[in-house]
């Protein structure tokens, strides 16, 4: 028999109610609180004990701790769940078949895996053909990452395409957290501590040790993943912003508790260091009745995102749009920021527009949930990723360079009906076989051809009498002219 019940936050807490059709699941709200949520009245043990001698309804207790025992208080995430059968009672996890798409390691001793100066750009991924049946686990493709889960430091970059929900198996990464990005069509994600429903243009994260599965309510979709090692997704600090602005904490939503009763064959596929295994269980995993905790799963809507863009004057750096980040090992440096760009006022005067020429340390990974994209070098449609490498020089053609110096400068809205996104990635990349040989869809990038930029001219030329004067009149040798 399998039977499904929702509730609602425990004590009065505020819960959303259902977005519609659409999304029929409601939420908890707010970036970082620690919630209590029960499916059935007073399945949560009384106040001020984590562990009776006996659970309410004989539950079983269980903690998951994403953070080690001993960490500040500010860092700690952990969650308590009231369950039907504990998590423990399942077969011995054997080790599936290696799936050549998938890296965890990201090293120069991994013949999989290469370092590159180069820009690299992807297309969609293709969907399945309609007589496979790809799930969302299995269609999981590695673009490349760097840094290593056994050291608790780096991440993953990753493509889906999938057209099969999961059906009676489950999934826990133990690598790291995902950020999950549909591109195509809506995720119907259950997770232990409920359901969360992902839409294009709004983000997931399920961290670490969740169990969890994806049903296709639209049929195919395709989107983006990161994944990261060792560390969990915070909001960024605002600093002189003040109290407002980025990413309100209150946009933020976390399921409320969900159970099934269902006493029917179950699989659980477990990545461990890029390896699956798999176990086999006689219920479902997801017998959650009530729960407290912060280390709970959540979804935000992009669109929500509140840009600071509009200055008299000069450009605010691309971090102002950032919405999340995960912190490295490195005192104030991030492992990854996670930036969204959506429809936003431009005001700056006598001021260039277009993203500067520059070099950068990070990584920049771009990407398109919808809309166009509006610069000269690369064509990033819907679904597309490209990745800029450390300390390589970009920007736009000199075309699109003349028109933004001499053109009229007004203030105007760009981005309409557009969402795209950045990560900025502290490190070196390294790209996988997948994304250099086997996927279909790579790009050649113009500009890294060598004609590109011939037409580029140095018109710092053209003012050479001007400039000779002035230095004739500070007393200044001419440009080319040895000093006396």
């Amino acid at each position: 028999m399998a039977y499904s019940t929702f509730g609602t936050s425990a004590a009065g807490s505020r819960t959303t109610p259902p977005h519609g059709e659409e999304d029929p699941y409601r939420y908890q709200l707010g970036f970082g609180n620690y919630f209590s949520t029960e499916a059935v009245p007073d399945a949560l043990p009384e106040p001020g004990r984590n562990v009776p001698q006996k659970c309410p309804y004989d539950l079983y207790s269980e903690q998951l701790n994403g953070t080690p025992f001993v960490s500040y208080r500010d860092t700690l995430q952990h969650v308590w769940m009231y369950r039907i059968r504990p998590a423990v009672a399942h077969a011995r996890p054997r080790q599936m078949a290696p799936n050549p798409d998938i890296e965890a390691c990201f090293s120069k001793q991994n013949p999989n895996v290469h370092f590159t100066p180069l820009t690299h750009e992807w297309g969609p991924l293709e969907y399945p053909e309609e007589h496979e049946q790809v799930t969302f686990i299995q269609g999981l493709k590695t673009i490349g990452g760097w840094g290593d889960p056994t050291y608790k430091e780096g991440l993953a970059m990753h493509l889906y395409s999938c057209n099969a929900s999961m059906g009676k198996q489950a999934f826990c990464n133990n690598d790291g957290d995902f950020l999950i990005l549909p591109q195509v069509g809506r995720l119907d994600i259950q997770t232990e501590l409920g359901h969360l429903m992902v839409k294009p243009g709004e983000l997931c994260v399920i961290q670490a040790g969740i169990r969890w599965r994806v049903s296709l309510p639209d049929g195919p979709s395709r989107g983006y993943v990161q994944e990261i090692f060792g560390s969990h997704y915070e909001l960024p600090d605002l600093g002189v912003i003040g109290s407002n602005g980025l990413a309100h904490p209150r946009d933020f939503e976390y399921p409320v508790a969900s159970f099934d009763m269902d006493q029917s064959n179950w699989e659980v596929v477990c990545k461990v260091t890029g390896d699956f295994y798999s176990y086999k269980q006689n219920h479902t995993p997801f017998d959650v009745v009530a729960w407290h905790g912060s280390y709970v799963p959540f979804k935000y809507h992009m669109e929500k995102f509140v840009p600071l863009a509009c200055a008299a004057k000069e450009q605010c750096d691309p971090t102002i749009y950032t919405v999340l980040i995960a912190k490295s090992k490195t005192p104030r440096v991030s492992l990854s920021e996670f930036a969204v760009y959506t429809a936003k006022h431009i005001t700056a005067l006598d001021t260039y527009r277009p993203p500067y020429y520059h070099r950068n340390m990070s990584t920049e990974m771009l990407g398109m949930i919808y809309g166009e994209y509006h610069g000269s070098v690369r064509d990033v449609q819907e679904g597309c990723l490209s990745c800029e490498n450390p300390y390589m020089p970009h920007g736009d053609a000199y075309k699109a360079w003349k028109e933004a110096t001499t053109a009229e400068l007004k203030t105007e809205v760009v981005g309409r009906d557009a969402l795209s996104f950045m990560f900025h990635i502290n490190n070196h990349f390294g790209l996988t076989k997948f994304a250099l040989e086997r996927n279909p869809s790579t790009k050649s990038i113009p500009g890294y051809e060598g004609e590109f930029w011939d037409d580029l001219q140095g018109h710092f030329m053209d003012h050479l009498e001007e400039i000779n004067g002035k230095l004739a009149a500070a007393g200044l040798p001419k440009l080319g002219e040895k000093p006396v």
